[in-house]
């Protein structure tokens, strides 16, 4: 069977690890089933939000991962150029490969060591500031290289997460995670909220493909954090089974 044009050549996706779906590959996705069909979507319409309230000019996107979601900014009308960034050298080459474009560029670069040298009229970082232990140092970085009168979109999951993702560091809620803005000086333009429904019975029997990124050990870790246990808890409690997510778009004060 042939590949599709840009299909990246099977060293480059080998070295891509998407067995969690932290890493999400298009091109992988079916394999994944239904799980992975769900998140693709889950993400994809983070970025096409992020599109529809980007401004024109230049573009940002931190954590781009395999570069999917840059290809969509980069066909969104006004944008003029942009640049992925993302700390993994492997999803950095497959980007380049699978998603060339006259005004796309992908680096490998730690987010708060990338120093652009300019500043950007919208900076996108979705499923970002929850895998980092000081998110608030980040969003003022991200902050420092948004223009004035520029767009910042970021998403987050507002349920508990960092119990059962070991990627995970940070929680977030509604409240907090607008809080990150409202410290920078930022004022928000537009939200978007996204439920994500899951089996608790799949996740522990590890049938669903999420599962293989569960923390292993899991009650043992609420043996040591009996915290998170009454939080994961009342979070059930209030939720039901579901992970929910918040996407926010700011805009700096010109």
């Amino acid at each position: 069977m042939s590949q599709p044009a840009n299909a990246p050549d099977q060293n480059i996706t080998a070295g891509l690890d998407d067995s969690t779906l932290e890493r999400i590959i298009p091109d992988n996705t079916a394999e994944q089933g239904a799980t992975g069909v769900e998140t693709l979507k889950l993400h994809l319409a983070r970025y096409e939000f992020a599109a529809a309230n980007l401004r024109s000019g230049s573009v940002l996107d931190i954590a781009c991962g395999v570069g999917y979601g840059t290809d969509l900014l980069s066909r969104s009308p006004g944008v003029r150029r942009v640049v992925g960034v993302d700390l993994d050298a492997a999803a950095i080459a497959y980007a380049q490969q699978r998603y060339p474009s006259p005004i796309s560029e992908f680096v490998c670069a730690d987010a708060m060591m990338f120093a652009p040298g300019e500043m950007f009229q919208t900076i996108v970082s979705l499923e970002t500031m929850e895998h980092v232990p000081d998110p608030e140092a980040l969003f003022a970085r991200l902050v420092y290289f948004l223009a004035p009168g520029g767009v910042l979109i970021s998403s987050v999951p507002v349920t508990l997460s960092t119990d059962a993702n070991p990627h995970h560091a940070t929680d977030f809620t509604e409240t907090s995670f607008r809080r990150l803005g409202a410290r920078a000086g930022l004022g928000v333009v537009g939200e978007f909220r996204q439920i994500q429904p899951y089996s608790p019975l799949a996740l522990l029997r590890k049938t669903e493909t999420r599962a293989q990124g569960v923390r292993r050990g899991l009650a043992g870790y609420y043996l040591r954090h009996p915290d998170k246990l009454a939080l994961r808890c009342w979070t059930t409690v209030r939720y039901g089974f579901e992970n929910r997510y918040l996407t926010v778009a700011w805009e700096k004060p010109a």
